[in-house]
């Protein structure tokens, strides 16, 4: 359920939309990256202050995939680099973080800078940040004090009934728990095959692969990332020359194991396979995966739960 408040923060004065409610009026749809953006972490700042949040729960995060959708070219690191380590330790769904952080990634997503992800506390409050400098912030409070000192700033909150972000909108593709029983399927699995192959979905448009045995089944599953979304396929095929002469027409995920044993893989499209064939010269094993997912025909997929057994991601 969404909070009993919702407002949609922007910079654009209603009196410049038409009938349909589109702004037709001069102000543009990116951040200023100053004063106006500071307001807007202002404003959302006082929301929660009245609120009495100082810390925020990340939820279904994403990164820049293959496409960039952003108004402003996509950032190294997806303008995540001055909030987490390379490796985006801390940023994964249910993540926890202090009202700064919070704040920064909205900044973040205001510059279209590659990253996403609501930011929430449960039923009481959360911030949506959408296209076009479009915020909307749920409470459940008025936050009279708020709402008037977003006003100051010169932004407009409107109440709205619902923000287009909220996850009950929206339906989940993966419902089945990574528990116990998937684990069973997946050491199946194992015992008619030297090895599977483990995407691990740590974050939306961000993956690593494992390949799993049963030598190193345990070792993998201990190092998995909260709530990751867990997709086994077959094996990596030894033959990687066979995998490079049937690449689909279109585009890949190619995944292979480097001669020092670790795996890779990269998203290509056919006007780059020559330059693959060259990059994974001398890899032990390859396999390579559908790009889009209504093509995907895994062996398992599932979602890991919490520590509770309660399955709280919403892949």
């Amino acid at each position: 359920m969404s909070p009993s408040f919702t407002y949609r923060i922007t910079k654009y004065d209603p009196a410049d939309r038409d009938e349909d409610g589109r702004y037709i009026g001069v102000e543009e749809t990116v951040s200023d990256h100053g004063p106006v953006e500071a307001a807007y972490l202002s404003s959302i700042a006082a929301f929660a202050a009245a609120s009495g949040m100082d810390r925020l729960e990340i939820r279904e995060p994403s990164v820049t995939g293959v496409v960039h959708f952003g108004l402003e070219p996509p950032v190294e690191g997806h303008g995540l680099g001055a909030i987490f380590p390379p490796d985006l330790a801390g940023y994964y769904d249910g993540a926890e973080v202090p009202l700064p952080v919070a704040l920064e990634l909205v900044r973040t997503m205001l510059r279209d800078q590659g990253a996403w992800c609501r930011l929430e506390a449960g039923e009481v409050f959360t911030v949506h940040v959408g296209w076009d400098q479009y915020v909307y912030v749920g409470t459940d409070r008025l936050c009279a004090d708020a709402v008037a000192h977003t006003r100051e700033l010169g932004l407009f909150p409107e109440p709205v009934a619902i923000s287009p972000y909220a996850a009950e909108l929206q339906e989940p593709d993966v419902l089945e728990a990574a528990d116990e029983g998937f684990w069973v399927r997946v050491r199946a699995a194992l015992a008619s095959r030297k090895g599977v192959l483990l995407e691990e979905g740590y974050v939306r448009n961000a993956a690593r692969f494992h390949r799993v045995t049963p030598e190193n089944l345990d070792a993998v599953r201990t190092g998995l990332a909260p709530r990751a979304l867990l997709t086994v396929w077959p094996d990596l095929n030894p033959d990687v020359n066979e995998v490079l002469a049937t690449l689909p027409e279109g585009s890949t995920e190619f995944v292979w194991q480097a001669q020092d044993g670790a795996i890779r893989h990269a998203a290509v499209d056919d006007t780059e396979y020559q330059e693959l064939a060259a990059l994974v010269a001398g890899a032990r094993a390859a396999s390579a995966l559908p790009a889009y997912p209504d093509e995907c025909h895994p062996l398992l997929r599932a979602a890991l739960p919490d520590s509770d057994g309660v399955l709280r991601a919403r892949w």
